[in-house]
């Protein structure tokens, strides 16, 4: 059994961080679902930019629409769209065996929306009905004004991606804006799943400090933070009002851990796969981290999945620690989230502005 597979054994998907032509047409994606498991992906500005930018396979499409006059914009989600449906498609059979839970694909709505959460919810509805596969999220930041947009968007049947969560705090306040969505769909009459994860992101917390902490504090920040949203999420699953709504016919939003490739080249390249194995959750890993955990991974978790969890002594300790070097975890969460934000919004503005430069190039022939 592969290690990946060994994954799915404890009760966690894993999903390719990663969407491009060439792994359709060249049959990698094929590859990663048949023979390693993998059960979803998900995109992001930042990997459509590097797509598009390192790959032909998509200038005739775009010479094409550019040539019809469709604007900048449109191109990239018509781009995108045929993308991730043919994803989708070949996700289906998991989405399918597994009741809804598994085998989604994600697109986000544009991040320069991520403040107008009016505007992001509309969005949102419009590219789910136009990709026209059931197995879609869409992904929303879990701004202040994201967490008004995830609420209407869940009431209105839209499965979502909350993207850009760091704090724990921050998770469960998209948390809440799904919970509260459900409730009012059950209280309206409505099916009361609409499938949902919650992107909470790991390996950003330890850049920001590197060089500055002791070595026995190197790159633990973002697993302990990890470990504690953990326990929160577990916790909440676990209430009173869940298990009522469980009781209803709702299923819970799973959490997802984001952004666990390691940029550090001087340690482990699984580490933050190793350290977060658990059930009812979802990790997404660029393609080079699924290779290394694929090859040389070591399964620590066993399938009920001990985790150590955010309420266990050791791991508060840990993060007291942190606190005792000077690190103000929540402002840096917030920093984080801001950063996040503004770092997605660099990569759509280069994105269309390469898609531009190829439209333009159309319109001088």
């Amino acid at each position: 059994m592969t290690r990946t597979a060994q994954l799915g054994l404890i009760g966690q998907s894993v999903w390719l961080d990663n969407i491009t032509r060439d792994l359709l047409d060249g049959g990698k994606l094929k590859h990663y679902i048949e023979d390693l498991s993998v059960t979803g992906l998900t995109s992001n500005p930042s990997i459509y930019d590097k797509a598009i930018g390192g790959s032909s396979s998509y200038n005739e499409q775009i010479e094409g629409l550019a040539a019809g006059g469709t604007d900048t914009e449109t191109i990239f989600f018509e781009l995108a769209i045929d993308d991730l449906r043919r994803a989708a498609d070949m996700f289906l059979p998991v989405h399918k065996a597994t009741n809804g839970v598994d085998g989604f694909v994600s697109l986000e709505v544009s991040p320069l929306l991520a403040n107008d959460a009016r505007t992001t919810a509309s969005e949102a509805a419009r590219l789910y009905a136009l990709a026209g596969r059931p197995n879609f999220f869409i992904k929303i930041p879990g701004t202040t004004a994201g967490l008004e947009a995830i609420e209407e968007t869940v009431f209105a049947g839209v499965p979502v991606n909350v993207t850009l969560l760091f704090s724990t705090d921050q998770y469960l306040a998209a948390a809440e804006a799904y919970t509260r969505a459900i409730e009012r769909r059950i209280e309206a009459g409505l099916d009361p799943y609409v499938a949902s994860v919650a992107s909470v992101f790991v390996s950003r917390w330890d850049g920001p400090l590197a060089g500055e902490l002791p070595e026995d504090l190197r790159l633990k920040l973002g697993i302990a933070m990890s470990h504690k949203t953990y326990g929160a999420y577990r916790a909440l699953l676990e209430s009173d009002r869940w298990q009522r709504l469980l009781n209803k016919g709702a299923r819970p939003q799973r959490l997802l851990w984001a952004s666990t490739g390691t940029k550090d080249k001087t340690a482990s390249d699984v580490l933050y796969i190793e350290t977060l194995e658990a059930p009812l959750t979802v990790n997404t890993m660029p393609e080079e981290t699924l290779l290394a955990f694929a090859d040389h991974g070591n399964i620590t978790t066993d399938r009920e999945g001990k985790l150590v969890a955010g309420v266990d002594a050791a791991n508060d300790e840990l993060l007291a620690r942190f606190g005792a070097h000077g690190v103000d975890i929540d402002a840096l969460g917030r920093q984080l989230q801001e950063q996040g934000v503004a770092s997605f919004e660099a990569a759509w503005k280069s994105l269309l502005a390469r898609i531009e430069k190829a439209a333009a190039a159309v319109a001088a022939g």
